[in-house]
């Protein structure tokens, strides 16, 4: 056994693993995982540059979640950093600020080094089971960036393409500092066109229509199921391997988009950090499942994180 600790710093939130890691057996036992919402990617769409205020949230982040690592003597740390990082020009004001807090300095990892991991993280434990066939697609909707996977045991296609939950909204529904509050047909009519337009540059490299198994990674696609499901609070348990209709996934974008602040704010199971991007989130799996003509999505909370851990260990 091996103890490790992960970090994926992405565009919307920052998340923890701490696990013992058997690769022998393949299990991964879960010690500590935990998310905080830092928004690090606030304005890069527009500015080219990480805030000064979203250094700091995340850096506050990273101050909490050292203390976690020491606490477990975690052997060994990983920290990637995603598609925020790899945008911004002053990335290098990030790398210095983790570097010095946790010891360790980002790695800005490429789009298809993000979509491996997602794929290792979601289907290792897959792996074996006879009501899910093969080949899977993997999608992983990020805060600024869409990892798209095929594969089986192993990734045999993988494309990363700039569409994500926080830059759709950015990009879209933001006028000065206030987010349309619900927004105009015509707002949501660009944001699908920007989505099937990345739809048509991960196909050029990606058969998203060869799969057989739907796969659904990150905090849109959870929040959906939790959504879907009517649930009291947020249960990973409950989430994990949920599977949602496609037709329940289009009622669910359909009220998100017509919906006002409040009344998202107000579903038991969101996180406050999510009650604004979740529209653009959800319609980003709504339109990945009309394009490939998947009749359900089957909703994992093991992701890019697991497929760190597995990589140190």
């Amino acid at each position: 056994m091996t103890r490790v600790a992960a970090i994926d710093c992405g565009t919307n939130s920052i998340r923890l693993l701490v696990a013992d890691a058997d690769p022998e057996t393949g299990e991964l036992t879960e010690l500590d995982r935990r998310m905080t919402i830092v928004r690090l990617g606030q304005g890069v769409d527009r500015t080219g540059r990480l805030a000064p205020e979203a250094l700091e949230r995340t850096f506050a982040a990273c101050r909490e979640y050292a203390a976690v690592i020491k606490e477990y003597g975690a052997e060994r740390l990983r920290f990637v950093a995603t598609s925020a990082s790899r945008d911004a020009e002053n990335r290098d004001d990030f790398v210095r600020g983790v570097l010095d807090i946790l010891g360790v300095e980002p790695e800005v990892i490429t789009g298809d080094q993000e979509a491996e991991f997602s794929f290792t993280g979601a289907t290792k434990e897959l792996i074996g089971r006879t009501d899910l066939a093969r080949p899977y697609l993997v999608v992983d909707i990020g805060g600024g960036s869409t990892e798209f996977v095929v594969g089986d045991d192993h990734v045999r296609a993988a494309r990363s393409v700039d569409v994500g939950c926080v830059r759709m909204t950015e990009r879209h529904l933001v006028h000065g500092d206030k987010v349309s509050d619900p927004p105009a047909e015509e707002q949501v009519a660009a944001i699908r066109a920007d989505i099937e337009a990345a739809l048509d540059l991960a196909e050029e490299t990606v058969p998203l229509r060869e799969a057989h198994t739907l796969v659904g990674l990150a905090g849109s696609v959870t929040t959906v199921s939790a959504i879907a499901q009517e649930l009291s609070e947020y249960d990973s348990a409950r989430i994990h391997h949920s599977r949602v209709s496609r037709d329940r996934v289009r009622e669910i974008t359909e009220w998100l988009l017509r919906s006002t602040h409040a009344e998202r704010a107000a579903v038991p199971s969101m996180h406050p950090g999510r009650v604004d991007v979740i529209g653009a989130g959800a319609l980003v799996l709504l339109a990945i499942m009309e394009r490939t003509g998947a009749r359900e999505v089957v909703v994992s909370e093991h992701d890019i994180l697991d497929g760190i851990a597995w990589s140190v260990a």
